[in-house]
């Protein structure tokens, strides 16, 4: 997929179809939608307008059903003392390569190398090891919203593989394991809903393989998405982390008994890699294809007119305006020098859900012309009837996108029974394949070194499970999903 940046991007419409050069089409659609913008950092993205605020609605629904729940917000430094990634040697020895260091402070070197967050649970927990007591502190349910760089060497993507990105942060410390272990569900259940909701993605749950779990987790959960080249490419995730940071950060708490025990604990995540699989799912040939209510501007109005009409269009425009924009984020473009065509095309470039034409006939009959951005169908609505037609046209959008997505997701996972129909599928279709798989590593790493394709996780809803493993043969445990991914 796309990774450089590019020397000059043409200002007018795409010049790539997505079906013929995704990876040209992908970027372009990010630049000329004005969602995003290179910075002079490789792998660094700015976030215009549009992208954060796609982010900031995505944050707080995520934000608030966390909340809900009985998750905290907090917020911890972004500098972590290289003593604190020592202490948890796992953790750090998966992290080691991609983080980044600040040495110096002006031309003073630091007498210890501070990391730029990769992630938290170092910095997090010698806190928490202060904090709890006994068994009256918990469940400790925190969350924080931050940035974390993490220095991939891999050719960054925009949005899927930066060097930056956003995300929630979710570390829950327990009294039992049964406790930690009932936390999945809510967190994935969230996820899942915001995801369909706002995002309009399915996705596939899961467990990742011990070698694709993250790094200090026991076990690692993720929601898996396809792209439209058929590489899949993980979503949020949930860890159990089990014991392991507690002992590691000495987090210990009197029981009711009195005893001493280790805690048990969590940790959970959403990213901004979710708007780049967005994105490459729903847009099309013509730009950007947003679900309404991440949609920066949701209804566009286009007032058509010659100079003897300018005042009373307009003024049945922001009539218009009155009546939606209490609910609706709603925009008259009454740029002067662009004609009608221009502003069709430039709202549908920016992906806006709804565009209102509105002229002196529609002035006259009071009523506008509504054209839907993903399928383009046009229909007329009454000026008195607007907000009930506009917002069931919002929800029809939403739940269109998410259908053709979820489409698109079933048709483009195949379950195979040998390696010879394994590798088949996988050279000539691509996508999810379900495979019979004996649980052992070496199989997986074997497949991965012969094909490309790697475990992407092992679906909780398990398929009927066919009796041989189909790389060695021997009884398999699961159904796995494989697939070439991000």
């Amino acid at each position: 997929m796309a990774s450089g940046k590019p020397d000059k991007i043409d200002e007018k419409g795409l010049t790539v179809k997505k079906a013929e050069n995704f990876s040209e089409w992908y970027v372009q659609v990010l630049l000329k939608s004005e969602f995003i913008d290179y910075s002079d950092i490789s792998g660094m993205y700015i976030f215009r307008p549009a992208a954060f605020g796609a982010w900031q609605e995505i944050y707080h629904a995520t934000d608030a059903a966390l909340k809900k729940s009985g998750v905290e917000n907090v917020y911890f430094p972004v500098l972590i003392p290289e003593k604190f990634l020592k202490m948890e040697k796992e953790h750090l020895e998966g992290f080691t390569p991609e983080v980044a260091w600040v040495t110096h402070a002006g031309d003073t070197k630091m007498s210890e190398r501070l990391a730029v967050r990769p992630t938290s649970e170092v910095i997090m927990y010698p806190s928490f090891s202060k904090w709890i007591r006994s068994w009256r502190d918990l469940p400790m349910r925190y969350n924080q919203w931050n940035s974390v760089v993490r220095w991939e060497f891999k050719d960054p993507t925009p949005l899927i593989r930066g060097r930056e990105f956003l995300w929630n942060e979710g570390h829950s410390v327990f009294a039992t394991e049964k406790e930690a272990n009932a936390e999945r569900d809510i967190i994935i259940g969230i996820y899942t809903k915001v995801l369909k909701e706002y995002l309009a993605l399915p996705g596939i749950i899961g467990r990742k393989t011990d070698k694709e779990k993250f790094a200090g987790a026991v076990e690692s959960y993720s929601i898996e998405h396809i792209m439209p080249d058929r590489y899949g490419v993980q979503g949020p995730a949930f860890h159990i982390d089990g014991q392991k940071f507690a002992k590691a950060f000495d987090i210990k708490f009197l029981d009711k008994e009195g005893k001493t025990e280790y805690a048990w604990q969590n940790t959970y995540a959403i990213s901004t890699r979710e708007m780049g699989v967005m994105i490459a799912t729903h847009s099309d040939d013509k730009g950007l294809v947003i679900p309404p209510k991440l949609a920066h501007v949701q209804v566009a109005i286009v007032p058509i007119y010659k100079n003897e009409t300018k005042d009373q269009v307009l003024e049945f425009a922001n009539k218009i305006v009155e009546k939606l924009s209490e609910k609706l984020r709603v925009k008259v473009d009454d740029r002067e020098g662009y004609s009608p065509g221009f502003k069709f095309n430039y709202w549908e470039l920016h992906g806006t859900p709804l565009r209102i034409e509105v002229g002196p006939k529609e002035v006259e009959r009071k009523v506008v012309v509504v054209a839907r951005r993903d399928t383009g169908a046009k229909s007329e609505i009454g000026i008195e009837e607007i907000n009930k037609r506009v917002s069931a046209l919002l929800d029809e959008i939403q739940n269109s996108l998410y259908e053709k997505a979820q489409e698109f997701l079933e048709e483009n996972t195949h379950t195979v029974e040998d390696y010879n129909q394994f590798k088949k599928v996988l050279k000539e279709k691509g996508g999810i394949i379900s495979a019979p798989w004996c649980e052992d590593q070496k199989c997986e790493d074997k497949i991965k070194e012969e094909t490309g394709a790697k475990i992407t996780n092992v679906p909780l809803k398990q398929p009927k499970l066919a009796p041989k493993c189909i790389y060695c043969e021997k009884k398999s445990r699961h159904m796995a999903n494989f697939a070439k991914s991000y």
